[in-house]
């Protein structure tokens, strides 16, 4: 199947060819800057096109993936060069005025049965797994390829949500526009008090901290989608406005010192939440995911260490020389390495030794050793492989002949592990059980 993504060289378009073609598709993106089109298309191993109209017209599913303010003009451009029997599909996070648009443009299409489906996945390119994610689909009719789509996507484990373009459009009025808001006027407001951000840090509590992350996650956004959010969405101005109202009066009840007024608008807002409950255990999760790593990392100072980069995938294994708030410096075979914390996931050590199997030279060496005839070969087996980097222990022979005495029994064992110290240990090992090597 040919999958045309349009804009799919930048941000959320790129993220999807990249899903697409781990799944096999035909995919062909789309993109102003060649070069960066060539970059892509190489790093994908996608094809790419500066022709959106061509590879509409070769596509089986195309895909809208510009910015929001350019997706009705996109639309109305390409719907008519749509093959018989193929699917649009826009992933703008405003529904309303995309889904108007295609249902309008793809009437006049000449080859007929064109669908269309207007959808939201909600997280951004930075995702690293479509498990758990949730994507909003708003039809307005359902054809044939609904299912189809529908049933991808379940396969992948997201959360589908059906809703209409209105409701969506008003629900993520208050997921987007008013978080948006509000987190770009806190950063504002932190910039125009010259406040260094790094100056808080020895004050700063864990949820302090997690706040500050997601308000930099939030305006580190491309600000042109930020703004085409707040701008498009039909219900932005009045909740900005709620917005304002809320911060004003607030501020205009402590400058007059109403504490009644102060404990009245906590308490009220509060009841508003939903399940506190719910939402205390949530945050706390995320507060000791956070300290419990930080402290593991802490105690491992002058230990080895497995550390995985959450978006590259790389794994740096060595010695953990040094920790601070933000970073950590692990010393591995080839060199010394800084990393930051926010960006590494903490390897258990199964999780390191699967790695160093996969990786690494493996040392065998058969080993014969005699032991008295009552003696378990299968329980010395099973202490000999959890022997620090011993990766497999097999029994390969048991001997009784000539050579040994009636009494006792020669055992031979193929002893595999990542190092020949290793295989020397479980030697010392065997002997400590009384057995005697051949």
């Amino acid at each position: 199947m040919k999958i045309g993504i349009i804009g799919g060289t930048k941000g959320l378009g790129k993220t999807l060819a990249w899903y697409f073609k781990e799944d096999n598709f035909d995919v062909t993106i789309t993109g102003r800057d060649e070069s960066v089109g060539a970059k892509v298309s190489e790093e994908l191993d996608v094809k790419y096109s500066n022709d959106n109209i061509e590879t509409v017209k070769n596509s089986d599913i195309v895909i809208i993936s510009v910015p929001i303010a350019s997706t009705q003009g996109v639309i109305k451009e390409l719907a008519e060069y749509m093959p018989k029997d193929s699917l649009m599909i826009d992933v703008t996070s405003v529904k309303e005025g995309p889904s108007d648009c295609m249902n309008e443009s793809l009437k006049n299409n000449p080859h007929g049965g064109v669908e269309f489906i207007p959808t939201h996945p909600v997280f951004g390119p930075r995702t690293t797994s479509l498990d758990g994610q949730v994507i909003v689909l708003t039809p307005i009719s359902k054809g044939k390829w609904y299912p189809k789509v529908y049933k991808y996507l379940s396969d992948k484990k997201m959360r589908i949500i059906e809703t209409s373009p209105k409701h969506h459009d008003n629900m993520m009025g208050i997921v987007q526009v008013l978080t948006h808001f509000s987190y770009i006027s806190t950063a504002s407001a932190i910039e125009k008090l010259k406040i260094n951000i790094k100056d808080t840090e020895d004050y700063e509590s864990p949820i302090y901290n997690l706040m500050i992350d997601t308000i930099a996650r939030i305006v580190s956004q491309n600000p042109y989608l930020t703004y085409s959010i707040q701008h498009e969405n039909k219900s932005g101005e009045k909740i900005r406005q709620a917005f304002a109202d809320s911060v004003n009066e607030l501020k205009e009840v402590l400058t007059a010192e109403d504490e009644d007024k102060f404990v009245d608008i906590a308490i009220t807002a509060t009841k508003h939440m939903g399940d506190i409950q719910n939402a205390l255990g949530r945050s706390d999760k995320a507060i000791n995911s956070l300290t419990q790593e930080f402290n593991t990392l802490r105690n491992s100072v002058g230990e080895e260490i497995g550390l995985e980069h959450i978006y590259s995938g790389k794994v740096h294994i060595g010695i953990l020389e040094e920790i601070n708030t933000d970073s950590l410096k692990i010393k591995t075979q080839k060199m010394t390495k800084t990393l930051k914390i926010a960006n590494v996931k903490v390897l258990t050590k199964e999780e390191i030794l699967k790695w160093k199997i996969a990786n690494q030279t493996i040392h065998t060496q058969s080993i014969s050793c005699v032991f008295p005839k009552n003696s378990d070969s299968e329980i010395i087996k099973n202490t000999l492989c959890d022997v620090e980097e011993i990766t497999d222990v097999k029994i390969t022979d048991i001997y009784n002949g000539p050579q040994i005495k009636e009494t006792h029994s020669s055992y031979t064992f193929e002893i595999s592990g990542l190092s020949n110290k290793a295989i020397e240990n479980c030697k010392t090992l065997i002997q400590g059980f009384g057995g005697l090597i051949r």
